[in-house]
């Protein structure tokens, strides 16, 4: 049983030098805004306050329970059979030994009574807690449960690479195999546990090639073998109440899960290709998409005026870029900001991918002619204050959305443009009156996203001459800044880069941009106007910005933005 020394952690933490009382009061502020969700320790390492190693050694003397590094001293790997996958990922622990009686346990929390009641009542083990990195105990379940699971694929005949053999009862029988379920399971957890937004699972004359897509880079992992693919594909069907009969056609489904404790819901799509049905799976995670308009990475003149903007009685604000941009999450933020009892919002949206309180959420079913344009129609009899549309596509959905706006209401929405002042030649293109467009949009905001580097790794280096031109950086800027780059470490999982954070090219619609508008001026005029008079900075500016403060990496900003002329 462990002794625990009452002397509080954060005390502790001060006493020994590690971090400073404001860190430790900032930190339970940050806890208790969270709901208490998270331990300080936790908050402190995320902050860059702490160490993850100095924490450990604290945590060890409080609990009065040993640490054991998982690199130097890896679990046995016929130990691992004794707890099941799903539980050790769901508990964030790991079986390291088995003795006569008793189960020696890697936990990141040895305080988790509930996870080791749990896991004496599974295993029938005394269980010895012992106390890990949640970073390796995550790392080696991952490599040791998906290596054990490869194995027992080699030691048996699941299935055999000919799917169109393969009827539907033996697919039905073969999806609810323990090792089918366990591997969806392991995929689908590990993805989750990388922060990944999609999980890719496709196949090819060979082999089947499992992907996440983590800050927006695919990164490949373990796949399963081949001939699972099948069961796979059927297990991911089932889950999302998709027809498993059906190989021919693509689909789309949905299903929730429990994971980290929390909801989680994700969106499945399956096409056919050469070798089999490809599977793509959105994870649609509200903890991680939900931000506060603060959290979206806007700085300075650029927030206040957005901030401004959002709360205009009426009128149209755009949000522009290419798919996975991040433009729905920047309109969520703004409508969390903006929202309170006395308004009414309504959106309609293709699909809905995040549940938001307060908001009336309107699903788009073209099947049934339940359009944006239709929807926005019937949308704007429910006298609501603000409404946002999911994207403008059509002529249709252009000119109500104007009226909408001229008639009192203010209306978010996006559009697929390069900058922001190519959002008014996209109206115009798509049909609408110039006057009406002058009269209606207030506003429009280009974004793209960048990967951040990582807090844990990042160091400084050096750029060549010709990389920094080309994003305006001179040798002037450099006298005060230090360009970082993240080196790679487990934290990161050796890219060097952690979580995403938005460019903002933001223009505002004034008298003048107006007049041009009416006289149909080209968008590189309005462009150039709004950058000499309102001060506006491009998106490239704004990743300058973020290089010169050490956030993001040259690299990175021009993997992500045009290319533009510096004098």
């Amino acid at each position: 049983m462990l002794k625990l020394n009452r002397t509080l952690l954060g005390t502790m933490l001060v006493e020994r030098s590690l971090v400073t009382r404001e860190q430790v009061d900032q930190a339970l502020a940050e806890q208790r805004r969270q709901g208490n969700a998270r331990r300080l320790g936790e908050i402190l390492v995320e902050s860059r306050a702490l160490s993850e190693a100095a924490l450990l050694q604290v945590l060890s003397e409080q609990l009065d329970c040993p640490v054991i590094d998982l690199t130097h001293e890896p679990p046995d790997p016929d130990t691992i059979h004794i707890v099941p996958s799903e539980f050790a990922l769901r508990h964030h622990l790991l079986p390291i030994r088995q003795e006569d009686h008793s189960l020696t346990v890697a936990m990141a929390d040895p305080l988790d009574i509930q996870s080791i009641d749990d896991l004496r009542l599974l295993t029938g083990f005394n269980v010895v807690p012992l106390l890990a990195s949640p970073t390796e105990i995550r790392r080696a379940a991952e490599q040791l449960y998906m290596q054990q699971m490869l194995e027992d694929v080699q030691s048996q005949e699941q299935a055999t690479s000919e799917d169109d053999g393969l009827d539907v009862a033996d697919l039905q029988k073969m999806a609810r195999e323990e090792l089918v379920i366990q591997m969806v399971n392991l995929i689908i957890n590990q993805a989750i546990q990388d922060r990944a937004s999609d999980i890719h699972i496709e196949p090819f004359e060979r082999d089947l090639r499992v992907r996440y897509r983590v800050d927006g880079v695919l990164h490949e992992v373990n796949p399963p073998p081949k001939r699972l693919h099948a069961a796979i594909i059927s297990r991911i069907k089932i889950l999302s109440d998709m027809n498993i009969a059906e190989r021919r056609l693509p689909q789309d489904g949905r299903m929730r899960i429990r994971a980290a404790g929390r909801q989680i819901d994700l969106r499945v799509s399956t096409v056919p290709t050469l070798y089999g049905e490809s599977a793509v799976l959105r994870i649609l995670d509200k903890q991680t998409a939900m931000l506060g308009l603060q959290e979206l990475g806007m700085f300075g003149d650029m927030f206040t005026r957005f901030r401004y903007l959002i709360t205009e009685p009426h009128g149209i604000i755009l949000v522009t870029g290419p798919t996975g941009s991040g433009k729905t999450t920047t309109l969520y933020a703004a409508l969390n900001e903006i929202y309170s009892a006395e308004k009414k919002i309504i959106t309609i949206e293709d699909p809905v991918e995040y549940q938001l309180n307060g908001v009336n959420q309107i699903q788009v079913h073209p099947q049934i002619n339940l359009t944006f344009a239709n929807g926005l129609r019937h949308i704007v009899r429910q006298d609501p204050d603000v409404i946002m549309v999911g994207e403008i596509r059509d002529a249709e959905t252009v000119e109500i959305a104007i009226h909408a706006a001229l008639t009192g209401h203010l209306v978010f929405s996006t559009l697929h443009t390069n900058d922001a002042s190519g959002a008014i030649s996209r109206m115009l293109d798509m049909g609408a009156e110039p006057y009406l467009v002058a009269s209606s949009l207030i506003g429009s905001i280009a974004q793209r996203l960048v990967r951040i580097n990582c807090p844990r790794c990042k160091v400084p280096v050096t750029e060549s001459p010709v990389e920094l031109n080309q994003v305006g950086i001179t040798p002037e800027m450099m006298e005060h800044h230090v360009i970082m780059a993240g080196q790679g470490c487990p934290e990161c999982r050796g890219v060097g880069f952690r979580g995403r954070s938005g460019l903002f090219e933001m223009l505002t619609v004034d008298d003048t941009i107006r007049g041009m508008i009416v006289n149909r001026a080209p968008s590189t005029e309005i462009r150039q106007y709004a950058m000499r008079s309102q001060g506006m900075q491009t998106l490239l500016q704004d990743g300058r910005r973020r290089i010169l403060n050490g956030d993001t990496t040259v690299k990175e900003v021009l993997r992500v933005c045009q290319r533009e002329d510096f004098d």
